[in-house]
């Protein structure tokens, strides 16, 4: 009888991350004086609201706020994963902060399913469709379907798979281009006093059985970037930050961002009177509100 011989793995790429605020008025403030372009505000059905900022490498940043409580809370009492996760957050975390990341999938069922087996499935799947608004007020529908993964050891973080069932035909390009010079995504940040307790949790988010263990934690590889789990020592020796929140559990802290020119980012920041510090050829944001995690700007060059 011949043994089934199973397919390699194929790396999930990091999609966008989720960012609960308290309001999207200040969140569109923070970024833009950041030097971001930040997209026109999108509501969800299911009672949030969304004003992102789109990359050129396709990843993106979903500031989060609440449209209408009401909504959130009867979906989230109904199973919506994704409004659930939000308002736990909110509770135990406060109005700012860095909530999730996702991954672009072309099968959200069949992530679902991998995950189920795998014993890390958050809940169950999610879709829906919402209006897309783009530079110039053209409107098109999207529609999406989320597969989401977690672990209860970690309330106050989690992961989803995105699948885009319809795309919106609106020319996304201008809101990519970012006054800071930002390209992308290179480098998600998580803390954990012991990072490896989630080695198997992060190996099935990001569909990667590989990683490799170095001395402030341990790193794994996404399709298009890093997911970086450090020691609260890791984080002050490599960003000057704190470990948010006290006790044990998987928390995102912050992420790397490449820019074309670090002097760029330098006079973005200097002009709008944003402090900001420079550590291992990296200029570091601490978090602010409307701003609910470190930023940490790296030059393409030295990526």
């Amino acid at each position: 009888m011949s043994k089934e011989i199973k397919e390699p793995r194929e790396a999930r790429a990091i999609d966008h991350a989720v960012l609960p605020v308290e309001s999207l008025k200040e969140a569109r403030e923070r970024l833009s004086a950041l030097g971001f372009t930040v997209a026109p505000d999108g509501v969800h059905p299911f009672g949030t609201e969304n004003a992102c900022v789109y990359f050129a490498d396709g990843t993106f940043l979903e500031p989060l706020a609440i449209a209408q409580r009401e909504d959130c809370e009867a979906t989230a009492q109904e199973g919506n994963v994704f409004t659930a996760r939000d308002q736990a957050f909110r509770f135990r975390c406060g109005e700012n902060g860095f909530s999730a990341v996702a991954f672009a999938s072309d099968d959200a069922k069949r992530d679902q399913k991998a995950f189920r087996k795998a014993g890390f499935s958050a809940g169950k799947k999610l879709k829906f469709k919402r209006k897309f608004t783009d530079a110039k007020g053209k409107s098109s529908n999207a529609a999406f379907r989320l597969a989401f993964a977690g672990d209860l050891r970690a309330p106050d973080a989690f992961f989803f798979t995105c699948e885009r069932v319809a795309q919106p035909k609106v020319d996304r390009s201008p809101l990519e281009s970012h006054a800071n010079s930002v390209t992308g995504i290179r480098e998600i940040i998580l803390s954990e006093p012991n990072p490896t307790d989630f080695q198997y949790l992060l190996q099935e988010a990001v569909n990667n059985r590989g990683d490799e263990v170095h001395s402030f934690g341990l790193e794994i590889s996404a399709a298009n970037g890093l997911l970086n789990v450090m020691t609260p020592e890791g984080l002050t020796a490599w960003f000057g930050v704190n470990r948010s929140g006290e006790g044990r559990g998987l928390r995102f802290e912050g992420m790397i961002l490449t820019v074309r020119m670090l002097s760029t980012i330098r006079r973005v920041l200097d002009e709008h009177g944003i402090t900001h510090r420079e550590m291992h050829n990296r200029v570091i944001v601490d978090p602010a509100p409307g701003q609910g995690l470190f930023l940490a700007f790296q030059e393409e060059a030295a990526a």
